[in-house]
């Protein structure tokens, strides 16, 4: 197991976050998606956290991500959201035309301490092929 450490904790979490586009209309396409990619490895390496597995579908995002627990989960999804969100939609005109706001407000979030972390990735790997 590799430990991560800041100034003062030395941690290891991990956590499996999905979200989905308002209406869970499949709009990550043609583009959008390898750009969404983008903008997530860059929100995520501002915040010395670390992406180990990212799998964008036309209706949702799986990302299994490695982050700072006093900085927190949260605050990391709600960036993730926030820029994609307002990035994609000055990028892409369409998006602001089908949908009111790019992202749901929910998403799921789950700690992977319990599971392998090779059976996460596994799983977010084959996301495609399901």
């Amino acid at each position: 197991m590799v430990l991560r450490s800041n100034n003062n904790v030395v941690y290891s979490c991990k956590y499996h976050v999905v979200w989905c586009p308002k209406y869970r209309r499949k709009v990550l396409v043609d583009g959008i998606d390898e750009r969404l990619k983008a903008i997530i490895r860059s929100v995520v390496a501002e915040r010395d956290a670390a992406v180990i597995e990212m799998e964008v579908m036309p209706d949702h995002v799986h990302l299994l991500v490695e982050v700072d627990p006093q900085f927190g989960i949260h605050r990391l999804v709600r960036l993730l959201k926030g820029r994609s969100s307002r990035l994609l939609r000055q990028e892409f005109p369409r998006l602001r035309s089908r949908l009111p706001t790019l992202w749901t407000n929910s998403y799921f979030l789950a700690t992977v301490g319990g599971a392998p972390l090779a059976v996460i990735k596994q799983y977010i790997e084959n996301q495609e092929k399901v």
